[in-house]
């Protein structure tokens, strides 16, 4: 039942289990006594963060809102993450998964700008959208700030020489373009007249400068909300986050078309032959292998391996891992198993090493995956470690460490691989927490211990067969008489209903 009085305490088990969080970044998951998820929050510290919903005196004054979620709390799920920004992101994947009825909704992409170019035409113009549509289109955005964002568009046409959507150009008897028919207010030391193929490096120019423009936005939001954080306008902080995250997003989705565009493939030729020049490798690296280790909930350990081959996504080749050697966190005895166990499977199955193995972390990681190798006396293919602070390669020997400019084509190839190593091992933790949730409904069905609660998942394998089930079927479980399916039946029965019409 909520609680009434002005301090709200937290269960005795919970209390504990608050207690022994790690003060690391990373997101807290509240659940009602029916393991569903209620509210989905980020934090800087765990520990110091989810402690403060409990703190004696803390109930008297606060919204009626917030202390009725507080009355409502039965546990607590973490997930540790390595950043806060990384947590920012997390947290709005979890809140538009679970859509919990105590947080609100996350900010829409749509209800802000996009400019749209189109490469198929044969003089692309910059154009404003609220939508972004499944097309050939480039998209950047989305920007919360429209007077800006035009402001910025007008500029542009002057600065680099292209069109707007508003503008009609006309083509002359010689194949050329007259792009304005008054030069005077729109362009600035650039021809008005110009062949299509000159044009088109005018755009290719502006959308470089465009998605640079993004980024700069996007340090200024995010120092804008850590001003209002540190001001104690949380609600301010909120919004800002939300609009950060619907441009991260965005700006994901236009990296990811861009490199599923088959005019990239020449991008991605360029981008492995420099790379494989700046890390002093034989040849281009055409196969590569990256490794991530998460943590969910602080107690186990996941890791997750992607593969790209010709600096595009093998989605045959992912793998990921749960860690078998051990019990708790340590992120450099998690990458010697899964990196031990991947290319162990590798040798013994006759299959070819990688062109190169990225680890994701620093150098204890990068040492760590070394000692994997060493330890099976295998000689690595060409090793190292890209440590996300300041997107620093790392080598295992001896190398000074190596900063590429952030627009080298080699280091953007690394950052994808990598990005894509998180996303996989997130969508992982993802589906394992939701197989967690559901089978923590049965902690809920009195007189169903611990033995007969293994006893069904063992028969059925997961909660929704179970649910199938008929009365007749669940007596064939040790343990379960006539009454107790009959009762367990109309429990599940019961849950999912709820479930269902959860607000």
């Amino acid at each position: 039942m909520p609680a009434t009085d002005p301090d709200i305490a937290a269960p005795p088990t919970l209390k504990e289990k608050v207690r022994q969080l790690p003060d690391k970044p990373g997101v807290y998951l509240m659940k009602d006594r029916l393991g569903r998820v209620i509210y989905v929050g980020k934090a800087k510290s765990l520990k110091k963060r989810v402690s403060s919903y409990f703190q004696k005196g803390r109930g008297a004054g606060l919204p009626p809102k917030i202390r009725a979620l507080i009355g409502l709390i039965e546990d607590v799920e973490t997930l540790t993450v390595k950043s806060e920004p990384e947590a920012l992101l997390l947290e709005g994947r979890l809140i538009k998964q679970w859509k919990p009825r105590y947080n609100t909704d996350f900010t829409d992409d749509k209800r802000f700008l996009l400019v749209r170019v189109d490469p198929g035409e044969e003089l692309p113009r910059f154009r404003l959208t609220r939508f972004r549509k499944d097309d050939r289109s480039r998209y950047f955005g989305p920007f919360a700030h429209s007077g800006l964002l035009r402001k910025t568009l007008d500029q542009m046409r002057r600065q680099f020489g292209i069109l707007l959507g508003d503008t009609h150009p006309r083509q002359l008897p010689d194949g050329r373009w007259e792009l304005y028919d008054d030069v005077r207010q729109e362009l600035t030391g650039f021809p008005n007249v110009v062949a299509a193929a000159d044009y088109r490096r005018r755009a290719e120019d502006a959308s470089a400068f465009l998605e640079g423009k993004s980024r700069e936005w996007l340090e200024s939001m995010q120092a804008e909300m850590d001003r209002a954080a540190a001001a104690q306008e949380f609600e301010k902080a909120a919004e800002l986050r939300d609009v950060m995250f619907a441009l991260k997003s965005t700006l994901a989705k236009t990296r990811r078309f861009e490199r599923a565009d088959p005019t990239a493939v020449g991008a991605d030729a360029t981008a492995l032959r420099m790379l494989g020049e700046a890390l002093a490798l034989p040849g281009p690296p055409r196969t590569l292998e990256c490794f991530d280790i998460s943590h969910i909930s602080g107690t186990f350990v996941v890791a997750s391996m992607v593969a790209f081959a010709d600096g595009r996504p093998n989605k045959d080749q992912y793998r990921r891992f749960q860690i078998k050697s051990f019990i708790g966190n340590d992120d450099f005895r998690a990458m010697e198993e899964v990196v031990g166990r991947r290319y162990r499977r590798l040798r013994d199955e006759h299959k070819p090493f990688p062109d190169l193995v990225v680890i994701d972390g620093g150098a204890g990681q990068v040492g760590a995956a070394l000692k994997a190798f060493l330890s099976l006396d295998l000689a690595p293919p060409p090793l190292i470690g890209l440590a996300k602070k300041k997107e620093t390669i790392l080598f295992p020997d001896g190398r000074p460490a190596l900063n590429l400019p952030l627009v080298h084509p080699g280091l953007q190839l690394l950052q994808r691989l990598r990005d894509e190593a998180h996303r996989f091992a997130n969508t992982y933790n993802a589906d394992l927490r939701s197989r967690k949730i559901r089978e923590s409904i049965l902690d809920d069905l009195a007189g169903l211990g611990a033995v007969r609660r293994a006893a069904l998942m063992g028969h059925f394998g997961s909660i929704d067969r179970l649910r199938a089930a008929s009365p007749a079927q669940i007596r064939e479980v040790p343990g379960f008489g006539p009454k107790l399916a009959a009762e367990l039946q109309q429990f599940l029965s019961r849950t999912k209903d709820e479930n269902a019409n959860k607000p």
